[in-house]
């Protein structure tokens, strides 16, 4: 079964979903693109070790202090969504890619569109950046949790907006 906490940011709140066997599972922020259902997030609880962990990391990275998470996460989803999902975790704080950027170091340069379908589907936002990733031309497109999040995301890692 699934439970949840909800934690607040500089982002608005964070819904943090935890899987049956205690591992991060999900993180969303309010009025989120393909944010689930809120019956499937369990019920609420506390005081979970992971909860804990991530709730820690967010912190120091929200103060600057964190440029990369080390978390155990749970990431549900078809073999080549988790594939797009560790692909971004391998993009440096900081730095962006772009979705044929992406697509190439998986080892489909052809396949933007699909990265970008996956990218959109991230179930633990923020954590596993997808915010680093851009249109080829360098603008900001499709990021859940709207562009201005995605801009100050951005913005934030470097440097220029720092909380």
């Amino acid at each position: 079964m699934r439970r949840h906490t909800v934690t607040d940011s500089p982002y608005g709140p964070l819904t943090l979903v935890a899987d049956a066997d205690g591992a991060l599972c999900g993180l969303y922020m309010a009025e989120q693109r393909h944010r689930p259902p809120e019956e499937s997030f369990g019920p609420p609880e506390d005081g979970l070790r992971c909860f804990a962990e991530a709730e820690e990391q967010l912190s120091a990275y929200f103060a600057g202090e964190l440029t990369e998470f080390t978390l155990e996460l749970a990431l549900y989803g078809t073999p080549f969504q988790r594939l797009v999902w560790d692909g971004l975790t391998r993009i440096p704080y900081g730095e962006t890619r772009t979705y044929g950027e992406l697509a190439g170091a998986l080892g489909n340069p052809a396949a933007s569109r699909a990265v970008g379908l996956a990218n959109g589907r991230n179930p633990v936002g923020i954590i596993v950046p997808c915010h680093r990733v851009i249109g080829s031309d360098g603008s900001l497109t499709g990021y859940g949790g709207g562009l201005p999040r995605k801009r100050r995301l951005l913005d934030f890692e470097r440097g220029s907006a720092l909380f």
